[in-house]
């Protein structure tokens, strides 16, 4: 969309003559692993022998063969600060909602997990809700964020619950300077932080569930996320 290029050109998540990507996040099924392994394989990906080998039922690396970018493929769950889940069966998960990519609802998933969440990523979020209306209940509509599957999938786990509420608002406070700048028009900002708006409501109203409450009396006097250890490559 015009819009989110003209954006992410504005605030220098992209620019030109510096690469797209460095590396490449994709998701399958553990019961397609060795399918996926061949298919690497005969591209001429080398793989990360270590992780490979370790974690393998859920996670495999593979580099490309000059070493420009490397592969990242995750096997049924998306696993950092919080876990993401798209199911164990091929053509009965999540990732079956749409292709090439994962749905939109779970992008915004994958945004809202992380525990340290950098510039870069918040400003995903913010082109995620320029580009695509909240939905309570996006009902098969593709181009739709599903407001209602975040709430009842959080409305169980606390901490991801905090942890996504505390991200939407470092996106709105970012994307507030981004305004004062000069990076973000108002009427594009105004309907960025609607959106906002729809999926904190959301995350707000649900009926929350005994493990959820059990768990917001302790609050953070105990950590909430699970630590993650960059891979330095």
């Amino acid at each position: 969309m015009p819009e989110t290029i003209s954006v992410l050109h504005r605030v220098g998540r992209i620019s030109e003559g510096t690469p797209l990507f460095t590396d490449l996040d994709l998701m399958g099924y553990a019961s397609q692993g060795r399918s996926i392994s061949r298919v690497f394989d005969s591209l001429g990906f080398k793989p990360d022998d270590m992780i490979n080998g370790f974690f393998g039922d859920r996670r495999l690396v593979y580099y490309e063969g000059q070493n420009r970018f490397h592969v990242d493929i995750f096997l049924d769950r998306l696993e950092f600060s919080h876990d993401v889940l798209f199911g164990k069966k091929p053509g009965n998960g999540r990732l079956e909602l749409d292709s090439p990519t994962i749905s939109l609802t779970d992008m915004v998933l994958e945004k809202l997990q992380i525990h340290r969440i950098g510039r870069k990523d918040l400003v995903d979020l913010i082109v995620l809700f320029l580009g695509h209306d909240v939905k309570r209940a996006a009902d098969g509509d593709r181009e739709a964020i599903d407001a209602g599957h975040i709430a009842d999938l959080l409305a169980d786990d606390w901490g991801f619950w905090y942890e996504s509420t505390q991200n939407l608002g470092k996106s709105r406070q970012l994307l507030g300077n981004f305004v004062a700048e000069g990076k973000v028009p108002a009427d594009f900002a105004q309907r960025i932080e609607g959106r906002i708006g729809k999926l904190e409501a959301a995350l707000q109203s649900v009926p929350k569930g005994r493990a959820w409450q059990k768990r917001a009396k302790v609050g953070t006097a105990k950590r909430w996320f699970r630590e993650v250890e960059e891979i330095v490559r």
